[in-house]
């Protein structure tokens, strides 16, 4: 609790005059976390080659496949979980500063500073557009082969991308006021998000959580639903639940040694909990992949 921005996660650049990189990345574990519950600035593009995930955008699940692409707008409250034994995806993470201008013109005052500042957004997950598949590989290939020019090129399809965004995947997006406001209470409400993360297996009560962030518990409440769209229980329980299916699927661990390690103290509570969430029970979901 000693970082109040412990869950804006830090955005060192290899190049501060050229803020963009792209991670490889692989997971080869079902149920494996990809990203704990984390928010950025820059905008992050997640473009996916082989395999499937869950990625939760604001709450919001998203089950995606290779050739499908997420948008994580700015200040996206996301987290992700493999869905697959061998996923391959791209982490394109962009500093929009890097198109934006240094005149006020059209670009920079229509587009670039309302992307900046959450008023324009774009829908989270991209399906069968392959405009937007040729931006994503482009980017990729550019930015490995790092060609004579490669920063004009990777600008220009950033550009492009936003453009095709803009023009097929707008979405609401949010006054100055309220996207000051949500700001302010992701900034507030990260170390409650962190301490869930790192105390799950722990009582985590309305009250202990509120006494965190210095809240009354009815405020407390209204607040977090407001970010995440989940109760602190069905937040809590999301959480303990894909805990308790990466060790469903990659342990030999008991189900009752499973449902204490996840957090829950009563088995019947976690199996109801768990079929609810997962639609298949613990021992049925076990025996599914058990030789």
């Amino acid at each position: 609790m000693d970082r109040p921005l412990a869950l804006l996660e830090p955005m060192d650049m290899p190049d501060r005059f050229f803020p963009m990189k792209i991670h490889y990345c692989t997971a080869k574990e079902y149920g494996k976390t990809l990203f704990t519950h984390h928010w950025h600035n820059h905008m992050e593009f997640l473009y996916f080659t082989k395999g499937s995930a869950l990625i939760e955008l604001n709450s919001v699940p998203y089950e995606v496949q290779a050739g499908e692409m997420v948008v994580v707008n700015s200040n996206d409250l996301h987290y992700g979980v493999c869905l697959s034994d061998d996923l391959v995806y791209y982490a394109m993470i962009v500093d929009i500063k890097l198109l934006q201008s240094q005149t006020p013109d059209a670009v920079e005052t229509k587009f670039i500073t309302p992307i900046t500042q959450n008023q324009i957004m774009f829908a989270s997950k991209i399906s069968g557009d392959p405009e937007i598949t040729e931006c994503a590989t482009s980017l990729i290939r550019e930015m490995d082969e790092r060609e004579l020019g490669y920063e004009l090129s990777i600008k220009s399809y950033l550009y492009r991308l936003l453009a095709i965004l803009l023009r097929r995947y707008g979405k609401d997006t949010l006054s100055p006021e309220e996207s000051l406001y949500r700001l302010k209470n992701l900034e507030r409400f990260t170390p409650i998000f962190q301490y869930i993360e790192e105390h799950y297996q722990e009582e985590l009560s309305v009250d202990l959580l509120a006494g965190l962030a210095g809240l009354s518990r009815f405020h407390f409440s209204r607040l977090f639903k407001e970010l995440t769209a989940r109760t602190v229980t069905e937040y809590v329980n999301s959480l303990r639940i894909n805990k308790s299916e990466y060790l469903l699927r990659n342990s030999r661990m008991n189900i009752s040694e499973i449902a204490l390690s996840s957090g829950f103290k009563d088995i019947y509570y976690f199996s109801r909990a768990f079929k609810k969430y997962k639609h298949v029970s613990p021992s049925e979901l076990r025996k599914s992949f058990s030789v």
